[in-house]
Parts: C-alpha cells; structure tokens; sequence
C-alpha cells in the first residue's frame, strides 16, 4: 500500500505501516535503556551513555573482571612478587597487567558503548544504531525525504523503522545495524561501533590467558626443584589450589577468546554478520573484503592505533557524563 509519497512495511510480515489516509498502525514498545535523551546511545544534544540492564549480562560481565582481578592476584602476589630474579618479575608483571588493562579498557568500551550510535544526521536512515523505539511515526516519515515509491521496512516488535542489515535483538529490545550477536560477557550487542573493542577484547583476555599459563608452568617447574615454601608467600597448598584454579580459567577463557577472535576477524574480512550467516542472507550491499573489511571496523590506515582500546575516548565527555548524573539528569530503562 502507497502513501503519497513513499511505501513503509513490516520488516516481517510485509503489512504496510501506514494506511491508505496515512495514520500510523499501533505498536508495541520495548524496554530499553537511555541516560538524558528519548534516544538510547543518542550522542548530540543531552550526553548519553549506553548501558543494558540485563540481570544475566551484569552478572556475566561482573563475573569477567572477578575473573581477571582474580588472575592478577595470583600472578602478581603468589608468582611474581616472591620470585627471586627481580628482571624475571618486573618484566612479566608489566606485560601481564598491561594486557589486563587494556582488557578490561576493551570490556568497558564493548559493555558501554552503542553498538551503532545514533548519529545528528537523523533525517537519513544511514547512520542508525539501537533505532530509537517507536520512530515510525507519519511526522518522522515526513522529516526523512523519501523518493517517491521507495519502499521502507517497520520492525513490528519494537514498531521502529528498520534500516538495512538491522536485527532486533530480544535482549536489548532494539533494532542493531549490523548486529553480529548478543554477548552476555560484555552485557551488549555486538555491532557495528563496539565489534572493534570486542575483537580487541577477545584478543587481550586470549594474551593474558596464554600469559598466564605460561607463568603458571614455570612456577610449577620451580618450585618442583627447590622448596615450595621459599616460592610463594603462601602455604604450599593454598599455593596450589590457586595455581590450579588460575590454570583452569585460563585454559577455558584461552579456548572461547581464541575461536571467537578467530571467529570475529573472519566475519570482518568477509563483511559478513553471524546472524547473516546463519539465516544465510543473500547480501544486497556492496561488500567490502579482507583488508578494506577491517579498515572498516578499525579505521584505516593500518597502525598500532588499531590494538588500542582507548582511541576516540574523550575525557571531556566523560566528565560532562558524570557531572550530569550528579546534578540529577534523567536514567530511565
């Protein structure tokens, strides 16, 4: 069914949005999660910040840095710091904790950061990320300047205009561009803003994990050759119960980072989602392959900057963030 001068239908079922007089069909809104604006993630105007409040995913993500605080403990206090050799201890204690920093840098900006944020150009459907709820109105309609037949698409879940290679996602009850998937470790969507820090996430806690491993059987050989009680500051059964338990995470999260890296650099050299590849959907844009693929997500040219977690972070934004929490601006889910 054609309005007078555009087509919008269901993403779905394909039932036209707008009636022959162009009122807008009811729908139902999602949950979601905003600080200071309608919008969730919206950067212009009032500051945001992007967090999910999923009981599962806050746990999961607070499971996360127990885990690498708890790998740092052991590290530093049960291997390194009663190590004779000072060099031997400096070193891998600086490697080890600047990985766990950058890390846990990566894990705040995946958890934090609107998989595709809201850009101020909101007159095109270019630039979307979590859609804002409920924006298939006829007043927005008009504000986008479509051509005359052209065809749009409704989620009829959280009735918000769907642009191209969007998903809804169940947990976040918004629409995502380019969603990969929902990753309860990092509480958020993977998608087309944060798969660069989840990438380097996964990278760093894999490091770490090898890392980890490494010093652990080191340790082991050590102490096996001289006495346990003159490696570590423990008792040698606390030692051990430690050193086992640090060996067993570290094999478990060394296993998941690695395939997943594997897994999240292959989806970006193919310009292909894991929800596109499993639905196995015929791409109807242009794709951009190997190298022109990770430009894409990490920016271009290729440097160092790429394995940096800390790049576009502005403090001044941050403190506008904080200051207006304080004062007492709007958090609402």
């Amino acid at each position: 069914m054609q309005s007078s001068n555009h087509r919008l239908r269901d993403m779905e079922q394909h039932h036209p949005l707008l009636s022959a007089s162009g009122d807008v069909e009811a729908g139902g809104l999602g949950a979601g999660v905003m600080v200071g604006s309608s919008h969730a993630g919206h950067t212009g105007g009032n500051r945001t910040l992007w967090f999910i409040q999923d009981g599962c995913g806050m746990v999961c993500a607070t499971m996360t840095w127990f885990l690498v605080l708890y790998a740092e403990f052991v590290v530093n206090f049960v291997m390194l710091l009663p190590a004779k050799s000072f060099w031997y201890s400096l070193l891998n204690g600086a490697a080890f904790n600047s990985l766990a920093v950058l890390a846990l840098a990566s894990h705040l900006r995946t958890m934090l950061t609107d998989p595709v944020r809201i850009t101020e150009e909101i007159a095109t459907l270019e630039g979307f990320g979590a859609v804002p709820k409920g924006n298939a109105t006829k007043e927005y309609m008009e504000s986008l300047q479509l051509k005359p037949g052209e065809v749009i698409y409704k989620c009829p879940k959280c009735c918000s205009i769907k642009p191209e290679r969007a998903h809804h996602c169940s947990i976040c009850k918004r629409c995502i561009r380019k969603m990969d998937h929902h990753c309860p470790w990092v509480n958020n969507c993977v998608g087309e803003k944060n798969q660069r820090f989840f990438v380097l996430f996964t990278m760093y806690i894999a490091l770490i994990s090898a890392h980890a491993l490494g010093l652990s059987g080191m340790h082991f050989f050590t102490c096996i050759k001289t006495q346990w009680n003159e490696c570590s500051n423990f008792s040698p059964g606390v030692s051990v119960l430690l050193l086992i338990f640090l060996c067993l995470e570290a094999i478990l999260f060394l296993t998941f980072t690695a395939v997943m890296f594997g897994t999240q650099i292959h989806s970006i050299c193919n310009d292909e989602t894991e929800i596109e590849r499993l639905k196995n959907e015929k791409p109807t844009w242009e794709r951009r392959v190997r190298w022109d693929g990770m430009k894409a997500v990490f920016g271009s040219p290729p440097s160092l900057l790429w394995c940096n977690p800390f790049t576009g972070l502005r403090l001044r934004r941050l403190i506008l963030l904080t200051y207006s929490r304080r004062s007492g601006s709007e958090f609402s889910v």
